[in-house]
Protein backbone atom coordinates (compact mmCIF):
# COMPACT_ATOMS: atom_id res chain seq x y z
CA UNK A 1 0.00 0.00 0.00
CA UNK A 2 1.36 3.59 -0.99
CA UNK A 3 1.28 6.38 1.74
CA UNK A 4 -0.06 9.50 0.65
CA UNK A 5 1.76 12.77 2.41
CA UNK A 6 0.67 16.32 1.72
CA UNK A 7 3.82 17.41 0.28
CA UNK A 8 3.34 14.80 -2.74
CA UNK A 9 3.72 15.71 -6.24
CA UNK A 10 0.73 15.72 -7.68
CA UNK A 11 0.59 15.94 -11.86
CA UNK A 12 -3.20 16.81 -13.79
CA UNK A 13 -3.02 15.97 -16.98
CA UNK A 14 -5.56 14.91 -19.90
CA UNK A 15 -6.98 11.64 -19.97
CA UNK A 16 -5.89 9.60 -22.58
CA UNK A 17 -7.81 6.53 -24.24
CA UNK A 18 -5.39 4.52 -22.89
CA UNK A 19 -6.08 5.56 -19.61
CA UNK A 20 -10.00 5.12 -19.71
CA UNK A 21 -9.44 1.54 -18.04
CA UNK A 22 -7.96 3.70 -14.61
CA UNK A 23 -10.45 6.23 -14.92
CA UNK A 24 -13.67 3.58 -14.99
CA UNK A 25 -12.28 2.17 -11.74
CA UNK A 26 -11.77 5.69 -10.08
CA UNK A 27 -15.17 6.42 -11.56
CA UNK A 28 -16.90 3.43 -9.24
CA UNK A 29 -15.48 4.75 -6.43
CA UNK A 30 -16.79 8.15 -6.91
CA UNK A 31 -20.10 6.64 -7.98
CA UNK A 32 -19.96 4.61 -4.43
CA UNK A 33 -19.06 7.91 -2.34
CA UNK A 34 -21.66 9.45 -4.32
CA UNK A 35 -24.07 6.93 -2.67
CA UNK A 36 -24.05 8.00 0.17
CA UNK A 37 -25.70 11.45 -0.18
CA UNK A 38 -27.96 9.89 -2.35
CA UNK A 39 -32.00 10.35 -0.88
CA UNK A 40 -35.00 8.11 -1.66
CA UNK A 41 -35.64 9.91 -4.87
CA UNK A 42 -32.14 10.45 -6.40
CA UNK A 43 -31.26 6.88 -5.18
CA UNK A 44 -28.14 5.39 -7.23
CA UNK A 45 -27.30 1.59 -6.53
CA UNK A 46 -24.86 -0.22 -8.69
CA UNK A 47 -26.25 -2.31 -11.48
CA UNK A 48 -26.41 -5.88 -11.50
CA UNK A 49 -22.93 -6.60 -12.12
CA UNK A 50 -21.42 -3.99 -9.59
CA UNK A 51 -21.06 -1.09 -11.96
CA UNK A 52 -22.34 2.37 -11.86
CA UNK A 53 -24.17 4.42 -14.63
CA UNK A 54 -20.93 5.69 -16.96
CA UNK A 55 -22.51 7.72 -19.29
CA UNK A 56 -20.65 11.05 -18.02
CA UNK A 57 -17.58 8.57 -18.63
CA UNK A 58 -18.84 7.60 -22.32
CA UNK A 59 -19.24 11.17 -23.18
CA UNK A 60 -15.89 12.19 -21.37
CA UNK A 61 -13.59 10.03 -23.57
CA UNK A 62 -15.98 9.05 -26.50
CA UNK A 63 -16.48 13.16 -27.00
CA UNK A 64 -20.16 13.20 -26.53
CA UNK A 65 -20.81 15.86 -28.75
CA UNK A 66 -16.87 16.53 -29.10
CA UNK A 67 -16.74 19.25 -26.21
CA UNK A 68 -15.84 17.25 -23.44
CA UNK A 69 -12.59 16.70 -22.27
CA UNK A 70 -11.44 14.17 -19.34
CA UNK A 71 -8.24 14.94 -17.35
CA UNK A 72 -6.09 12.46 -14.42
CA UNK A 73 -4.88 13.30 -11.35
CA UNK A 74 -1.44 10.86 -10.69
CA UNK A 75 0.89 11.09 -7.70
CA UNK A 76 4.00 8.80 -7.76
CA UNK A 77 2.76 6.83 -10.55
CA UNK A 78 -0.54 6.34 -8.61
CA UNK A 79 -4.10 7.58 -9.93
CA UNK A 80 -5.38 9.79 -7.06
CA UNK A 81 -8.61 11.54 -8.89
CA UNK A 82 -9.98 12.55 -11.97
CA UNK A 83 -11.75 15.61 -13.78
CA UNK A 84 -14.63 15.83 -16.41
CA UNK A 85 -14.90 18.61 -18.34
CA UNK A 86 -17.77 19.41 -20.30
CA UNK A 87 -18.86 22.36 -22.50
CA UNK A 88 -15.13 23.00 -23.31
CA UNK A 89 -15.69 25.15 -26.14
CA UNK A 90 -18.52 27.23 -24.96
CA UNK A 91 -18.75 30.63 -23.16
CA UNK A 92 -18.85 28.80 -19.67
CA UNK A 93 -17.10 25.92 -18.85
CA UNK A 94 -18.71 23.04 -16.63
CA UNK A 95 -16.78 21.04 -13.96
CA UNK A 96 -19.19 18.04 -14.89
CA UNK A 97 -17.63 15.64 -12.44
CA UNK A 98 -14.38 16.19 -10.03
CA UNK A 99 -12.88 13.01 -7.34
CA UNK A 100 -10.20 12.61 -5.40
CA UNK A 101 -9.43 9.05 -3.86
CA UNK A 102 -9.92 9.50 0.15
CA UNK A 103 -6.23 9.02 1.09
CA UNK A 104 -5.53 11.80 -1.08
CA UNK A 105 -8.58 14.33 0.72
CA UNK A 106 -7.11 17.23 2.53
CA UNK A 107 -3.82 16.75 1.29
CA UNK A 108 -4.54 20.09 -0.90
CA UNK A 109 -5.08 17.41 -4.34
CA UNK A 110 -8.10 18.51 -4.88
CA UNK A 111 -7.45 22.61 -5.30
CA UNK A 112 -4.22 22.45 -6.79
CA UNK A 113 -6.76 20.05 -9.18
CA UNK A 114 -9.09 21.88 -9.84
CA UNK A 115 -6.74 25.14 -10.40
CA UNK A 116 -4.72 23.13 -13.09
CA UNK A 117 -7.84 21.73 -14.80
CA UNK A 118 -9.65 25.58 -15.05
CA UNK A 119 -6.30 27.06 -15.94
CA UNK A 120 -7.03 25.39 -19.49
CA UNK A 121 -9.91 27.27 -20.30
CA UNK A 122 -9.43 30.69 -18.55
CA UNK A 123 -13.14 32.44 -18.46
CA UNK A 124 -16.49 31.08 -16.81
CA UNK A 125 -16.58 28.24 -14.84
CA UNK A 126 -19.81 26.42 -12.70
CA UNK A 127 -20.15 23.58 -10.85
CA UNK A 128 -23.01 21.51 -9.28
CA UNK A 129 -23.08 19.74 -6.20
CA UNK A 130 -25.82 18.68 -3.82
CA UNK A 131 -26.38 20.14 -0.56
CA UNK A 132 -26.22 16.92 1.50
CA UNK A 133 -22.89 16.30 0.36
CA UNK A 134 -21.26 17.95 3.29
CA UNK A 135 -17.51 18.19 2.32
CA UNK A 136 -18.58 19.35 -1.56
CA UNK A 137 -20.81 21.80 -0.31
CA UNK A 138 -17.45 23.50 1.57
CA UNK A 139 -14.69 22.52 -0.72
CA UNK A 140 -16.74 24.04 -3.60
CA UNK A 141 -17.21 27.61 -1.36
CA UNK A 142 -13.70 27.53 -0.66
CA UNK A 143 -12.74 26.59 -4.85
CA UNK A 144 -15.19 29.93 -5.34
CA UNK A 145 -13.62 31.57 -2.87
CA UNK A 146 -9.72 30.77 -3.26
CA UNK A 147 -9.88 31.10 -7.26
CA UNK A 148 -12.30 34.40 -7.56
CA UNK A 149 -12.26 35.78 -4.05
CA UNK A 150 -15.43 37.48 -3.39
CA UNK A 151 -16.70 37.23 -7.11
CA UNK A 152 -17.99 33.89 -6.84
CA UNK A 153 -21.69 33.28 -6.84
CA UNK A 154 -23.91 30.51 -5.43
CA UNK A 155 -27.41 29.72 -6.39
CA UNK A 156 -29.91 26.22 -6.86
CA UNK A 157 -31.26 25.50 -9.79
CA UNK A 158 -33.86 23.22 -10.82
CA UNK A 159 -32.49 19.78 -12.11
CA UNK A 160 -33.64 19.47 -15.78
CA UNK A 161 -36.59 17.38 -15.96
CA UNK A 162 -37.01 15.91 -12.19
CA UNK A 163 -39.12 18.14 -10.78
CA UNK A 164 -39.04 15.30 -7.81
CA UNK A 165 -35.87 15.67 -6.78
CA UNK A 166 -34.09 18.87 -4.32
CA UNK A 167 -32.05 21.48 -6.70
CA UNK A 168 -28.76 21.32 -7.54
CA UNK A 169 -26.33 23.92 -5.65
CA UNK A 170 -24.26 25.80 -8.31
CA UNK A 171 -20.95 27.56 -8.12
CA UNK A 172 -19.82 29.95 -10.19
CA UNK A 173 -16.85 31.96 -10.70
CA UNK A 174 -14.44 33.64 -13.43
CA UNK A 175 -10.73 32.51 -13.66
CA UNK A 176 -7.97 34.12 -15.80
CA UNK A 177 -8.55 36.34 -18.70
CA UNK A 178 -11.94 36.19 -19.30
CA UNK A 179 -12.85 34.62 -22.91
CA UNK A 180 -13.91 37.01 -25.57
CA UNK A 181 -16.56 36.43 -27.65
Amino acid sequence: MTSFTATAHVHVRPATPADRPTVERLWLMFRHDMSEFETRERLQLPNADGTFRSERVDAAFDGGDGDWAPYLFVSGGHPVGFAFVRAVGAPTRILNSFFVVRGARRAGVGMRAVREVVARYPGEWEVAFQDANPGAVAFWRRVGEELAPGEWGEERRPVPGRPDLAPDVWVSFRYGKAVEA
